[in-house]
């Protein structure tokens, strides 16, 4: 971390991202808090200093510094009496979101960020009501209104002079319209231009439904995480995840679009693999979670007393997954567990789930805080993994230029929970 000039990151916050954003900005001041008294436990015993008078020496060096504007009595008191204790970087920026009555919108932005690195948060499923136009108005903004601030947010930060842009968008926005299956656009690679050409450096995303996205940018960089760990964390929590003799256990793809990322689940947790195979019929466009348009469903393994994993990275009507969970219980499956790393839960899929739940056809999902729900977490099916104690860990290594490569790819740290170290 850089302790010289730690106020040089920036957290801006969309309306839809500010939930998120906040979650995220009290991890990283414990991560630069533990960074700080590390590093100064290490120079006091390297120049026999004590702790305390190191960072008061190294408070006096940040004042001598730089200038600060004293707003009043009560900011100037309270300035000349922090001198002896780690002071936390202010990372939140103050921003003006507006929403106008004909449906554009404006982000003023209220602190300097002149020379920044600035990471602007988005969540562009948020569907709870957003505070906006100085607290004066209450609304909850659809997906492409959120996409419009965050454009707009980006527009605005470049042109208040900061030095990098970094996009954390836990949803991609538009990512399942990444392919052509006829005379359609690309959305997902569209919106990519446009980040690019805003001046956008990195974008970090949780899941992304493609891969393919990423071949839109040649200089943007995206940085794709995965919850696996999380997950596993939850899921270790409400099953047997290492006895398979006692409660037997077994990983299920729910397509075949799911194998690798349910792969990866059976290796790690050295279960065995099944997959449904499902077919669909194209004519039919699915509405909800009653009417898809799945015709039939097949079975690869066997799942018969046995606990139930499946793993997906996004959920929105949940049509197909409810029908899945359905085929699995008529198959004799003891517990079907669902993990979805993007829970949006679109239309009426919280009602439909509740109502599956009481039918007895799974027994718990795993959703990511990546989207934000407030009725959800009431419901006793749902677990919510929270992943932005991860999200700051990447931000701060990307911020100081270091690996993330050992946060990509978590192997090691899932091996600490199948055998039993947690």
């Amino acid at each position: 971390m850089d302790f010289i000039n730690p106020d040089n990151m920036a957290i801006v916050s969309c309306p839809g991202g500010k939930f998120f954003a906040d979650l995220v900005v009290t991890h990283l001041n414990t991560i630069y808090e533990k960074r700080f008294s590390s590093h100064i436990e290490i120079l006091s015993e390297k120049y026999s200093i004590s702790k305390e008078e190191l960072i008061r020496d190294f408070n006096l060096y940040l004042d001598m510094i730089s200038h600060k504007e004293l707003g009043d009595e009560i900011e100037r008191l309270n300035y000349l009496k922090n001198k002896g204790c780690i002071r936390l970087p202010k990372f939140n920026i103050d921003v003006t979101p507006t929403y106008f009555a004909n449906g554009e919108v404006k982000v003023e932005i209220n602190d300097t960020i002149r020379g920044k690195h600035v990471f602007i948060f988005q969540d562009v499923e948020n569907n709870t009501p957003c505070l906006l136009n100085n607290g004066k108005l209450e609304k909850v903004l659809s997906l492409n209104d959120h996409l419009m601030f965050l454009l707009v947010t980006i527009d605005a930060v470049k042109h208040a002079g900061c030095h990098d842009i970094t996009l954390v968008l836990p949803v991609y926005p538009y990512s399942r319209q990444h392919k052509k299956k006829g005379r359609e656009g690309l959305t997902a690679s569209l919106l990519g231009h446009f980040y690019e050409s805003l001046g956008v450096k990195d974008i970090i995303t949780l899941d992304i439904h493609s891969r393919e996205i990423e071949n839109t940018f040649s200089s943007t960089k995206l940085e794709n995480l995965h919850a696996s760990y999380q997950i596993i964390k939850e899921l270790g929590n409400i099953v047997d995840i290492t006895n398979d003799k006692k409660d037997p256990f077994i990983v299920v793809s729910p397509d075949t679009g799911a194998v690798d990322r349910n792969k990866f689940y059976s290796t790690e947790l050295e279960k065995p693999l099944a997959m449904l195979y499902k077919e669909r019929d194209y004519s039919k466009v699915s509405e909800n979670s009653e009417k898809s348009n799945i015709s039939s469903i097949k079975l690869l393994g066997d799942v018969e007393g046995k606990n139930v994993f499946l793993a997906d990275d996004m959920l929105a009507t949940g049509g197909t997954l409810i029908k899945a969970m359905r085929f699995l219980k008529e198959n004799k499956a003891k517990r079907v567990i669902a993990a979805i790393s993007l829970p949006l839960f679109t239309g009426n899929a919280i009602d439909n789930f509740e109502k599956a739940y009481r039918e007895g056809l799974f027994y718990r999902i795993i959703g990511t805080n990546a989207v934000r729900h407030t009725n959800l977490r009431e419901r006793e099916w749902y677990i919510e993994a929270d992943v932005s104690a991860f999200f700051a860990e990447v931000i701060i290594r990307i911020y100081n230029h270091e690996s993330i490569s050992d946060l990509l790819d978590n192997r090691h740290m899932i091996k600490g929970i199948t055998k039993g170290n947690t």
